[in-house]
């Protein structure tokens, strides 16, 4: 199984000072991060799609670039590109593009994103929610496996025997798809046959398993082989010294988040407790010292059938940068070896 970090590039103010990091500032920041979890072998590092103030990560690509120059290993990728709210040709030429500079270490994971920000502010209906991602997907598909094509569509203008250019270094490209807990999303990319990133949020991670067996059995009767439906797990977490002080460095930052996505959607206010039992043994977040995090992840493989990557989303807007630092370079140290030893 891979390790690697995914980051939504979230507005931080250090809970120590008080000081409030800035976007640039936390642009360099974050290309320290992801050039530290590519010297301590951890195996990818994806950068989310978001159009909100709290978020610097609207721009995907361009992260990915920067950090593609300034690395040599890690695999880089979206986390989610919000594919519905963009075209695909560009989609598909931008990252053929990162693909060229970092010399072939690009995944393209696309869905349809959590948030709904960029459907008003790209000009989209919410009523088209499903049946954008699915044309659009359908034509970034074609354009990945043909150098020319002939395509027509509801949601974009047709194309008439045209090449799209640059093509990658890999061949295909690969694109996996994100979901969240629709059993039609796992269906549809195992009828496709394409690699499954699925965002464990909240709940239990173990009651995603027939869900991943539905997109397995999907697959399989679409006549695709069991290795091409690899199966990666997004998930929250944080790695820290020990188990008490990974859970209250981050609960600062999680109560302010949260609440603010609580008020924003109608829900209850988050509490310590919640958040408590969210990172015990059997929740959705992967919280705590490096043996209590690789137990957790090696339990969580093994209720879900088998898992073939799975990336940690550190974000936190009070979290230190030189304790997120510290939690990568644990990741790849500590938990990534012993994760891979049994």
């Amino acid at each position: 199984m891979h390790l690697g970090v995914d980051s939504f590039v979230s507005a931080v103010e250090d809970p120590r000072t008080g000081h409030v990091v800035g976007p640039a500032e936390r642009m360099a920041h974050l290309l320290e991060e992801i050039a530290l979890a590519d010297r301590v072998g951890l195996y990818s590092f994806g950068i989310g799609e978001h159009h909100r103030a709290e978020y610097y990560d609207s721009a995907p690509p361009v992260i990915l670039a920067a950090a593609a120059a300034r690395t040599e290993r890690i695999r880089l990728g979206s986390a989610v590109k919000v594919l519905s709210a963009d075209d695909p040709v560009r989609v598909f030429q931008q990252f053929a593009t990162l693909d060229l500079i970092s010399g072939g270490r690009i995944d393209l994971v696309v869905g349809r994103g959590s948030f709904t920000e960029a459907f008003p502010l790209f000009g989209l209906d919410l009523a088209d929610y499903d049946s954008l991602f699915e044309e659009k997907l359908d034509l970034l598909l074609r354009l990945r496996d043909s150098v020319e094509v002939t395509w027509s569509g509801r949601h974009r203008p047709p194309l008439h025997q045209q090449g799209v250019y640059p093509r990658p270094v890999q061949d295909p490209l690969p694109i996996w798809v994100g979901v969240g807990g629709t059993p039609e999303s796992f269906a549809r990319a195992g009828l496709l046959g394409l690699p499954l990133m699925v965002a464990i949020i909240g709940g239990e991670p173990r009651q995603f398993a027939p869900l991943i067996d539905l997109y397995r059995r999907a697959g399989a009767h679409a006549g695709h082989a069991p290795e091409t439906l690899q199966v990666g797990l997004h998930v929250f977490g944080f790695v820290a010294e020990s188990t008490e002080a990974a859970a209250d460095t981050i609960f600062p930052g999680w109560h302010r988040m949260f609440t603010a996505v609580s008020k924003e959607r109608g829900f209850a206010p988050p509490t310590r407790a919640q958040f408590d039992a969210t990172s015990g043994p059997n929740g959705a977040f992967f919280m705590g010292d490096p043996q209590t995090v690789a137990d957790k992840i090696r339990r969580v493989a093994e209720q879900v059938g088998g898992v073939d990557r799975l990336s940690l989303q550190m974000t936190n807007p009070l979290l230190a940068h030189e304790d997120l630092l510290r939690g990568i370079e644990l990741l790849g140290t500590e938990v990534a070896p012993l994760v891979a030893a049994v």
